[in-house]
């Protein structure tokens, strides 16, 4: 959707202090402008470390303990468009700041999301081989390939159990249900001519995709593999978050710069935050206490205090930021 923007200015703004909570770690972002991990207090709003990777990740994961990060070498376009396709994922040390290694994925794939399952196992979108892939990161290899069945696999989320992950395919405007422990496609779930990214809620029992056509997300009924209702919004969302507690979906609306909580008992639009323009990741932090948005033309991190419903002031990075994750280590 929107690629690396050019002519970007960022602006400096106050910074206050943010109180730190007892799980308060660093933040990681991804800047694909410059092609490189940024590890950022979100305390102190200091950057503590920059490590190159390739052209170009979009988003990380960290491992269990905080001391590494998994970036799949995505392409130096959006979905759907014609550029790179890269092939690997960089491993990058999260206290000596570097590259360790990448691992090879055996062909151009262009991987984009990836997490960690329950199993221990990496699980990577192969957008171009329309599938996800299992990693066991012991031994750097491809140990698992599960078909989506489904053009441009984009973005996933993996059930608590491990047992399921629900794909987002933009192109095919659909969710694959997949089986992780057969490595087979369960069924694919129409939605509608396009969508974005997917979130699934805490209890595991419904997925959210966002409709790129019309404003309103999809709540898919982990249960039966259906949609059972729809979440009506003020714009078209790019992206959704829920909140630890379980109480609240962050919903990221890039075009209306705007920031939206849905309370997930009504399953409306309870508050409405000011973001700055475009607006891409959106990231809640473990422990429930802020929401992250991360502002790829200005190189923003908007920070909404998730207790007190309000703003803080901005991160302050460079353009290109764009998929964020947590590391607990410290430096």
């Amino acid at each position: 959707m929107f690629g690396i923007l050019l002519a970007l200015m960022s602006t400096t703004s106050p910074i206050a202090p943010i109180v730190p909570t007892q799980e308060m770690g660093n933040l990681v972002v991804v800047n694909q402008a410059d092609h490189s991990v940024l590890i950022v207090d979100p305390v102190s709003h200091s950057t503590l470390g920059k490590v190159t990777v390739g052209v170009n990740g979009h988003e990380v994961a960290v491992s269990k303990d905080g001391r590494l990060a998994y970036v799949p070498i995505y392409s130096n376009v959006g979905v759907g468009q014609k550029g790179t396709d890269g092939d690997h994922i960089d491993v990058v040390d999260l206290r000596e700041f570097k590259v360790l290694r990448s691992i090879p994925l055996g062909k151009p794939v262009r991987p984009h999301r990836a997490l960690f399952g329950p199993d221990g196992l990496l699980y990577v979108s192969a957008e171009l081989d329309e599938a996800i892939y299992a990693v066991d990161t012991n031994t750097d290899k491809v140990v698992a390939k599960i078909p989506t069945g489904q053009p441009e696999t984009h973005m996933f989320v993996i059930t608590k159990d491990g047992a399921r992950a629900y794909t987002s395919n933009v192109g095919g405007g659909s969710v694959s249900v997949l089986d992780l422990k057969k490595h087979a496609l369960v069924t694919v779930i129409p939605i509608s001519k396009q969508v974005q990214r997917i979130s699934i809620s805490i209890d595991g029992k419904h997925v959210f995709i966002q409709d790129q056509t019309q404003p309103r997300i999809a709540i898919i009924d982990t249960s039966t593999n259906k949609v059972t209702d729809w979440i009506e919004l003020p714009s078209v969302a790019f992206s959704s978050a829920p909140t630890p507690d379980g109480k609240w979906l962050m919903v990221l609306s890039p075009g209306a710069h705007k920031l939206y909580s849905v309370d997930l008992k009504t399953r409306k639009v309870h508050h409405t935050f000011e973001l700055p323009s475009s607006s891409i990741g959106l990231f809640v932090c473990p422990d429930g206490a802020f929401a992250y948005v991360s502002c790829i033309g200005s190189g923003k991190i908007a920070v909404l205090d998730l207790k007190a419903w309000e703003m803080k002031p901005t991160i302050d990075l460079a353009p290109g930021v764009d998929g964020m994750a947590f590391s607990s280590q410290s430096h």
